[in-house]
């Protein structure tokens, strides 16, 4: 019989100083890396302690994953790798070694049945971008599915003092990668296929302390909608989006003060989610099992946002 992981025992918070300190102490800066993180981000083990099965879901399909080297879309890359898919996943130099360690992470969970294409870069750049699907393209032959879920946030909690420079660049990482991986990869996605956006529960609560990162995620919302509705009776590719709460990720504790690490068991579930609690609702979201879905946002966030 499976055991519960402590991470999903009601209470269960970080260790705010030691994770913390694990991304190099009280001014850690994006992004986040996942291997020196004291308590593991679960991928692929259920809140019962089972572990994650796949049945084929995403058979033959290929992902494009940003920020798909640690948390939530590491999970993904993970989950869809189990159901039976290939990913390239996009990351920054300093993320390199968990890149390398989801790769093989893959290829040890699949026996070597599935691939993870590992490229470097920024997705700050539009030809960077495109040189992400090109190689994708090149790689594997096609593409399925895209997840755009890298992003990056800074506490503030005065607008007084947010450097407009900051304001834009949060902008530029979790916004308009979605138009340039969207503008250059839908011309080769076909009917089926499916993309999904990692928005935020900040974007429905108006969390005051991340206001440009908050900002980010309503626009991720909103875009969401608007290209769903754009390509859905042309070219019949989903669009949708998940609404992350307080998840145990590396862009958490690398961003956070030690007092909002320890705030993450905040939520109705007394505890914070775990990265597979997510990937399961994009593969998912990814799948035929939501055929009929596009131009939604799923809620994944413990009860803290109620809404129908």
């Amino acid at each position: 019989m499976s055991s519960q992981p402590k991470q999903y025992q009601q209470g269960y918070k970080p260790d705010a100083q030691t994770e913390k300190q694990a991304q190099g102490g009280p001014d850690s800066w994006p992004p986040g890396k996942q291997h020196p993180m004291k308590d593991t981000p679960l991928n692929d083990v259920y809140a019962d302690g089972t572990p994650y099965k796949g049945s084929g879901r995403l058979e033959g399909k290929v992902t494009l994953v940003t920020g798909g080297d640690s948390g939530i879309g590491r999970a993904f890359v993970v989950l869809a790798a189990i159901e039976g898919a290939d990913s390239t996943i996009v990351y920054l130099p300093k993320e390199q070694k968990d890149a390398e360690e989801t790769r093989d992470e893959v290829s040890q969970k699949t026996q070597g049945k599935r691939r993870v294409h590992l490229i470097q870069l920024d997705v700050k750049s539009e030809e960077n971008c495109r040189k992400a699907v090109e190689e994708t393209l090149k790689e594997f032959g096609h593409l399925d599915i895209l997840f755009n879920n890298a992003a990056q946030q800074f506490e503030n909690h005065d607008i007084l003092t947010l450097d407009s420079r900051q304001w834009e660049d949060t902008f530029q990482v979790n916004v308009h990668p979605l138009f340039y991986f969207s503008k250059a990869a839908i011309p080769y996605m076909k009917p089926g296929s499916s993309i999904i956006n990692n928005a935020s529960i900040n974007a429905y609560v108006g969390r005051p302390d991340l206001l440009d990162y908050t900002s980010t995620k309503g626009a991720v919302v909103s875009f969401t909608r608007g290209l769903s509705n754009q390509i859905i009776c042309e070219r019949q590719i989903r669009v949708n989006a998940i609404a992350p709460g307080p998840i145990h990720t590396p862009l958490v504790t690398s961003t956070f003060s030690q007092n909002n690490i320890e705030g993450t068991n905040s939520p109705p579930m007394g505890r914070p989610g775990q990265p597979i609690e997510c990937a399961t609702v994009v593969v998912f979201l990814a799948s035929r099992d939501a055929s009929y879905i596009t131009g939604q946002t799923v809620h994944i966030d413990g009860g803290m946002f109620v809404t129908s």
